[in-house]
C-alpha cells in the first residue's frame, strides 16, 4: 500500500513536469545540478546502476533503488523506465520520506 502512495507521488511529480525519465534525461539533470533525487529500477542492469551511484555519490544527489521498469515507467505514464530524476526539492524530500519510513517495502 505505501508503495502504491510512493507511485502515484512520482506520478504526480511527473504531471507538474518535474521528472525527467530514462538514462540520458537522468544523467543530464544531476549534471546540470537540477536534480534532487535520483531513482533507478531493481532491474536496471549492474552497469546502470554502478553509473548511477557513482554519478549521484560525486554529485551528492540522493540514489535509491525501487520497483521494475515496468513499475516506473507505468506511475509516470510511459514505457519502461530504469532511471527517474526528480528536480523539485519538495517532491523529493517527500520520496525520500517515504524510502526511509518504509524500509522493508523497497
Amino acid at each position: 500500500m505505501a508503495n502504491n502512495k510512493f507511485l502515484s507521488l512520482i506520478g504526480l511529480a511527473q504531471k507538474a513536469g518535474k521528472v525527467k525519465s530514462g538514462e540520458f534525461a537522468t544523467t543530464e539533470a544531476v549534471k546540470s545540478f537540477k536534480a534532487f533525487l535520483v531513482i533507478v529500477s531493481e532491474d536496471a542492469s549492474e552497469n546502470t546502476k554502478k553509473e548511477f551511484r557513482n554519478m549521484c555519490s560525486f554529485y551528492e544527489v540522493p540514489y535509491y533503488e525501487t520497483s521494475t521498469k515496468e513499475t516506473l515507467g507505468h506511475a509516470i505514464g510511459k514505457d519502461c523506465r530504469s532511471s527517474l530524476a526528480v528536480c523539485d526539492e519538495g517532491f523529493s524530500k517527500s520520496l525520500i520520506n517515504f524510502f526511509d519510513s518504509m524500509p522493508e517495502e523497497r
